[in-house]
């Protein structure tokens, strides 16, 4: 939001993009590690019992990692209003990744230095991170699109580049923290240790290379920015919101509540599917069993192949190419499709769950919930910072990601339905129920909200279409504020 923006660019795009391409790389190694041994480390057995854990029933995990994932989505509702009034965005990720690397440091304390606190420290290093991840999230996400000026084509793809380096990130930390676990004879600390590193090296690249390359983005808090800009033109805002800024709004609620739906079937990959990955698949690849953690990093590894790919192909497209709630809707059935092979990997074992079912299964429903993401998160991004008014734009971020909070919540809950400690039979026809609702869920959200599409681009007056220029939409808000005064003078 500064008025002040970076000389060169690289690739077509601000230099600035792939500094913070690279900030977020590490941060979501730090998150994407923590996620993927977080349920397994609160299942495993208490290290009396000869394991390394805290010794939760499965339920009780599932649960918990709902109501933690839908915190780390709905702290950045607060953490985006301090930095549009109060901190600004580069003070508020500063602020933000020192908490979030002092909680993964807290929950790599080793049991033994904390006997009787383990679960104490667990709650307090948990705690920090999702303050932490409130103050970072929301204001690295806004400064990508503050890099761009408005109308400019390059911001899909600016997200597209920048999505590709939280995946990158992804991808590093299931195999990386996957196979220290593995070297530590299984103890979750040393990945938790993993994850604070990778914290530690955002937070130093960001420092040492951002007054270079994003110059005074992020600096100044959007709202106090906004006032100056009103102040110089000689306006002042007798509304808080015009008419064309409350569509756009509501366009971003709607679309919202779609993405509540396919984030709760999402997010099953780190819960219900993690433990169905380690109790029901068989991994054995010659005497080599893959760790668990692993196809974490399948989701990561398909955005990273696959992303420019879906890129190119809507450049190809043209004139007919989606607009963003087909997109969406294209997603939730791609999600849909993705949970048939969870489906087929429980029929497969046939109620016996000694048989075991094929790891391919998993690779192909990791495929096409890859690609429904492709449709939905870049574009649900991007399209937040084309329809965000900019005084609150850090706020709006905040709150598409409260959104995906409820989701995550959603998600926990519903994994949790697989039983609490219950006969491994009745917790397979448990997944299968689950894993059949959340298909057809997800197919009938996709369908109802493309036939909602046209309404929703309405709403966007222009957001989406080259033909209708920043000068149109000005003259309706002009001719709406016209009105406005009318009507009061009446009065």
């Amino acid at each position: 939001m500064s008025a002040a923006k970076p000389q060169g660019t690289m690739l077509g795009h601000p230099k600035g993009l792939f500094l913070l391409f690279t900030t977020e790389l590490w941060e979501r190694f730090s998150y994407y590690a923590m996620r993927a041994i977080l349920v397994l480390y609160l299942a495993d057995k208490v290290q009396s019992e000869g394991g390394h854990g805290l010794g939760w029933s499965q339920a009780d995990a599932l649960s918990l990692y709902g109501t933690f994932t839908g915190l780390v989505y709905l702290t950045p509702l607060l953490g985006g209003w301090l930095a549009d009034n109060v901190l600004g965005q580069r003070k508020a990720i500063y602020i933000g990744g020192a908490l979030m690397a002092m909680g993964q440091f807290i929950l790599s304390a080793p049991h033994s230095w904390i006997p009787g606190l383990e679960t104490t420290a667990f709650y307090l290093g948990l705690g920090t991170l999702i303050l932490g991840n409130g103050l970072f999230k929301p204001n690295i996400s806004t400064m990508v699109g503050d890099l761009y000026p408005e109308g400019d084509h390059r911001r899909d793809g600016a997200f597209t580049i920048f999505y590709m380096g939280i995946n990158v990130g992804a991808f590093l930390s299931g195999i990386i923290v996957g196979s220290v676990v593995s070297a530590y004879d299984g103890n979750f600390q040393a990945g938790f240790f993993c994850a604070g590193v990778g914290m530690v090296l955002s937070l130093i690249i960001q420092f040492f290379f951002a007054q270079k390359l994003l110059g005074d983005i992020g600096t100044v808090p959007a709202a106090k920015l906004e006032k100056e800009k009103d102040a110089a033109r000689g306006e002042v805002r007798k509304e808080p919101l015009t008419k064309v800024e409350r569509d756009r709004i509501k366009v971003i609620m709607v679309m919202g509540l779609f993405t509540i739906i396919f984030w709760a079937g999402f997010e099953q990959a780190g819960g219900l599917m993690n433990l169905f990955t380690n109790d029901f698949t068989d991994r054995m690849i010659g005497n080599w069993e893959v760790p668990t953690t692993w196809f974490q990093s399948l989701n990561a590894m398909f955005i990273v192949i696959f992303a420019p790919v879906l890129a190119s192909i809507w450049i190809r497209l043209g004139k007919n190419e989606p607009n963003s709630p087909v997109k969406f809707a294209i997603g939730l059935l791609l999600l849909g499709i993705g949970f048939l092979f969870m489906i087929g990997a429980v029929m497969e074992m046939g109620g016996d769950p000694s048989a075991k079912s094929s790891m391919w299964w998993l690779v192909g429903a990791y495929f096409f919930h890859t690609m429904g993401e492709l449709c939905l998160s870049p574009i649900g991004l991007s399209m937040v910072t084309k329809l965000a008014p900019l005084r609150i734009a850090s706020l709006m971020m905040g709150a598409w990601f409260l959104f995906i909070a409820a989701a995550n919540k959603i998600a926990g809950v519903v994994g949790s339905f697989i039983g609490n400690g219950g006969e491994k039979e009745e917790q397979l026809a448990n997944a299968m129920s689950i894993f059949a609702g959340i298909a057809i869920t997800a197919a009938i959200s996709g369908m109802i909200l493309y036939f909602m599409a046209d309404k929703l681009v309405d709403w966007m007056h222009g957001a989406e279409t080259k033909e209708h220029t920043e000068a149109e939409v000005l003259e309706e808000e002009i001719a709406v504020t016209a009105e406005h005064e009318a009507i009061a003078l009446k009065r």
